[in-house]
């Protein structure tokens, strides 16, 4: 597990110092859910799980402290979204941070272990970003047929002046997330039409910064990670538009793209699963209640796409009925 302490916590923190100059020591204040007295709480709260959802859960323990609840102690880890439900799964984790759904193997390993029941909340919404480096002055947009062509199993491609006629003659260097990545099953199952179908003959790390450094650093330099680390290193990579294959207009990452349904097919929901005995925590509700009174905030300040207005009433009706459901059992 690779820890996430420190690791993005000079930008995310710095962002938020102003914001949190007047807070409030009470969240949940909506008719459905209770209020929680954020300093009365105390004990710890565990997450693991997706390098992706990571900087979001760190920015949210950053203001839930802030806010009042600074004797919950929060702890983020980054192990990929399979190594944090596997962890997740073994009853080591409250929380498990996850850039796609649970499959079905992995419920099974749950119950298994009789870890009990689960619940999934979505919190955010991300972008997929392909980067480039910023000496890369070719590739501005490219479609998903581009895309497959260089990271379908057994591609060939090492060059981009084979991606598209008029391209360079410059060698093509691929960096991604490794096989417990859940941005690694997103992408290949949106772009090669089956997750986990990939080319494997690229530098592979579960650490995003890894593959900014390595994108970076390479003129002919590709990855793909989460919009979010895309965001805090613009100043050293380009974000490479995807021609929409229903449109086949160039749209580029962002909150208006994601939001409009036009940044296609790489936009996606975001995920924390509550183990259920964690959930009857006092201090466990009211940090996931934290999040969805101030989502907006925290999707800010960690550079991530907040949900819709819609999402965030089915999240927050969700997280009410859960509430319910636990406080009852």
């Amino acid at each position: 597990m690779k820890s996430f302490l420190g690791r993005r916590s000079k930008a995310v923190a710095g962002g938020v110092v102003a914001a949190l100059a007047i807070a409030s020591v009470a969240v949940g204040a909506s008719a459905q859910n209770p209020t929680y007295n954020l300093k009365n709480l105390g004990g710890s709260i565990s997450a693991d799980g997706s390098s992706t959802v990571g900087p979001y859960t760190q920015a949210a323990a950053e203001l839930f402290s802030r806010a009042g609840a600074s004797k919950v102690k929060v702890t983020v880890g980054i192990s990929g979204t399979g190594g944090g439900f596997q962890r997740f799964c073994k009853g080591e984790t409250d929380l498990s941070d996850a850039s796609r759904p649970m499959r079905i193997s992995e419920a099974q390993a749950c119950k298994t272990n009789n870890i009990g029941s689960w619940r999934a909340f979505t919190v955010a919404n991300d972008a997929l970003t392909v980067v480039v480096s910023q000496q890369n002055s070719w590739a501005q947009c490219l479609s998903v047929a581009e895309l497959k062509k260089i990271w379908e199993p057994g591609s060939k491609v090492n060059n981009w002046k084979d991606v598209r006629s008029g391209f360079p003659d410059v060698a093509l260097k691929l960096f991604g997330p490794g096989t417990d990545s859940g941005t690694f099953e997103y992408f290949t199952e949106a772009i090669n039409g089956k997750a986990r179908a990939s080319r494997t003959d690229y530098q592979a790390s579960e650490d995003d910064n890894v593959l900014v450094q390595g994108v970076s650093g390479e003129r002919g330099g590709m990855g793909y990670f989460g919009y979010s680390y895309y965001t805090e290193n613009q100043n050293r990579l380009n974000a490479v538009q995807i021609r929409n294959p229903k449109t086949d207009q160039c749209v580029a990452p962002g909150v208006s793209t994601v939001h409009s349904n036009s940044y296609k097919p790489l936009s996606r929901p975001l995920f924390v699963y509550a183990k259920g005995s964690s959930f009857k925590r006092k201090e466990v509700q009211a940090f996931l209640d934290y999040i969805f009174d101030n989502e907006v905030k925290i999707a800010q300040r960690a550079r991530f796409v907040p949900l819709t207005k819609v999402q965030l009433k089915r999240a927050r009706t969700n997280f009410a009925l859960a509430v319910k459901a636990s406080n009852k059992g």
